[in-house]
C-alpha cells in the first residue's frame, strides 16, 4: 500500500501521504483500543504499519484499514475538546461502507455487537441497504449495490418513498 508509483523517487514530500485518501473519517470513542478490536470484529479491520501511538501508556491515535480506506480513531479527551457520541448523547454522522456482500456483513457486524438501526432492505437508489449502530455511538450504514437505476427512476422511487415516509406520522 506504501509504494511509490513509478514516477515519484521519494525525493518529494507529498501533499497527502501514501496510502491516504484526501478525505479520511477520524472517529473518536471513549474506549479507542476496544473499538479498534470491534472494527476487527465487525469490519475486518485490518492494522495499519506504526498504526497506533501511545504514549506513557496513554492510547492517543490508532489508524485502520476497512476494506480499501484509513479510517482514524482518537481517545476521547474532554481537555482537548474531542468528545465521543457517548458523550455527546448521539452523532449526527453515519460512515457509509459498500461492501461485496452487505446480508453477510451485517450478521458479522450484529454478532460483533453492534446494534440494528435499519434493516437491511433493498433500496431504490439501486443499494441493499441498512444503518447500524457499534458499541461506541458511531453510525454505520453498510450497503451492496446491486443494481444501476437511472436518474428518472431514483427521482420518482424518492418522491414515493417520501410521500409515504412512516417518520412523518410523529410530524
Amino acid at each position: 500500500m506504501f509504494h511509490l508509483s513509478p514516477d515519484d523517487d521519494g525525493s518529494q514530500v507529498r501533499p497527502v501521504p501514501p496510502g491516504m485518501s484526501t478525505i479520511t473519517p477520524h472517529i473518536i470513542c471513549r474506549d479507542a483500543k476496544a473499538a479498534i478490536e470491534f472494527y476487527r470484529k465487525a469490519f475486518n479491520a485490518m492494522d495499519m504499519p506504526f498504526g497506533c501511538l501511545e504514549v506513557d501508556g496513554r492510547f492517543l491515535h490508532g489508524e485502520i484499514m476497512i476494506g480499501d480506506s484509513v479510517v482514524m480513531i482518537a481517545q476521547e479527551d474532554a481537555a482537548c475538546g474531542s468528545l465521543s457520541p457517548g458523550t455527546l448523547k448521539g452523532t449526527p454522522v453515519a460512515l457509509h461502507v459498500y461492501v461485496n456482500d452487505v446480508d453477510q456483513a451485517w450478521k458479522q457486524a450484529i454478532e460483533a455487537g453492534a446494534r440494528q438501526i435499519m434493516p437491511v432492505t433493498d433500496m431504490f437508489w439501486g443499494d441493499r441497504y441498512g444503518v447500524l449502530e457499534d458499541p461506541f455511538g458511531h453510525r454505520w450504514s453498510l450497503a451492496t449495490h446491486v443494481r444501476d437505476v437511472p436518474p428518472e427512476e431514483i427521482e420518482r422511487a424518492a418522491r414515493e418513498f417520501m410521500a409515504q415516509a412512516p417518520w412523518k406520522e410523529n410530524a
